[in-house]
C-alpha cells in the first residue's frame, strides 16, 4: 500500500442484523491489517452468531442465514483476539465512521472492552471518495458530458444541464431502458414508501422507520413515537403517510 504508516492499520467490515448499533448484532467481521514493514496485510474473517435472529430483509443482503450460525460461538467468544487486533491500531473502511466503528463499539462495550482507544485515527474511504468525487451537478455535467458547466446556479441553465445529463446517462447505461416508470423505481426503490426517505418497507410488508434509533422498528408498534414525528419538522408527505398508519388505513 502507498501510504506511509507510523503505526498499524486495521481495515474492517462488517455484516450485521441491521442498521441501528444499539440494538443489531454483529454476524460477520473481517480485518485486514497493514503493519509498518511488513509486505503482505494479516486477514482475518469470522462468523459468529449474533444471539438474535437475523431478520429477513438482512438475509437478503449478506446472504448469511440463521441456520448458519445457530450453532457458532457469538462475539464475546472472539472479543479478546479482535481486541488485540486492534490494539496500537489505527481503523480504515468504507462508511466505517458512521456504521462499522459504532456497532464494533457497541458490541466491545458489552463485553467490558473499550473500543476505539483515545487518539485512534480513521481512514473512511467513503468520505474521501465525497470529497475528491463531488455529487454535484457541475461534478454530474463534467463526469457525463465531458465539460464544464458554466451556468451553475442559473435555473434554466441548471435545468438543462440536468436534461443533458440524464441523455448522456441513457447513452452510456444501455441497460436502462428509457421508461419513466424504471427511472422512478431506480430512484425511489420499492421499500421506500415516502419521498424524504425516513420510511420503508421491511421484509414483511410493513412501514419500518428508515433513520434514526428506531431505524427498522415498525412505525405502528411505537406510536408515542410516530406522534413525536407529526409534531416535529418533517416533510409534509412523511407526516401524511404516518397519519394514515396511526388511523389504521395504511400498513
Amino acid at each position: 500500500m502507498r501510504l506511509s504508516l507510523k503505526r498499524s492499520l486495521v481495515f474492517f467490515d462488517v455484516e450485521t442484523t441491521g442498521l441501528n448499533v444499539q440494538t443489531d448484532r454483529i454476524i460477520q467481521i473481517s480485518t485486514v491489517k497493514f503493519v509498518p514493514g511488513r509486505e503482505q496485510p494479516n486477514v482475518c474473517t469470522v462468523l459468529m452468531n449474533p444471539g438474535i435472529p437475523i431478520p429477513p430483509e438482512a438475509t437478503a443482503i449478506h446472504h448469511i442465514t440463521n441456520e448458519q450460525v445457530k450453532k457458532l460461538p457469538g462475539f464475546p467468544a472472539f472479543a479478546m483476539d479482535l481486541e488485540e487486533i486492534f490494539t496500537s491500531s489505527d481503523v480504515g473502511g468504507y462508511n466505517v465512521a458512521r456504521f462499522d466503528l459504532p456497532i464494533l463499539a457497541e458490541e466491545f462495550r458489552r463485553c467490558n472492552i473499550a473500543f476505539p482507544a483515545p487518539g485512534t485515527k480513521i481512514v473512511d474511504v467513503q468520505s474521501l471518495f465525497f470529497l475528491k468525487e463531488p455529487r454535484t451537478l457541475s461534478a454530474a455535467v463534467k463526469f457525463y458530458c465531458g465539460k464544464e458547466h458554466a451556468g451553475a446556479h442559473d435555473a434554466e441553465a441548471d435545468v438543462r444541464a440536468a436534461v443533458a445529463v440524464l441523455e448522456s446517462q441513457l447513452e452510456r447505461y444501455q441497460e436502462l431502458c428509457g421508461t419513466v416508470d424504471e427511472l422512478h423505481s431506480l430512484c425511489f426503490p420499492e421499500e421506500l414508501v415516502d419521498f424524504g426517505g425516513k420510511l420503508k418497507k421491511n421484509g414483511r410488508g410493513q412501514t419500518v422507520w428508515a433513520f434514526g434509533k428506531n431505524r427498522g422498528k415498525v412505525v405502528k408498534d411505537d406510536p408515542d413515537y410516530a406522534k413525536w414525528v407529526m409534531k416535529s419538522d418533517f416533510p409534509p408527505d412523511t407526516k401524511r403517510i404516518i397519519d394514515e398508519i396511526l388511523r389504521g388505513k395504511r400498513e
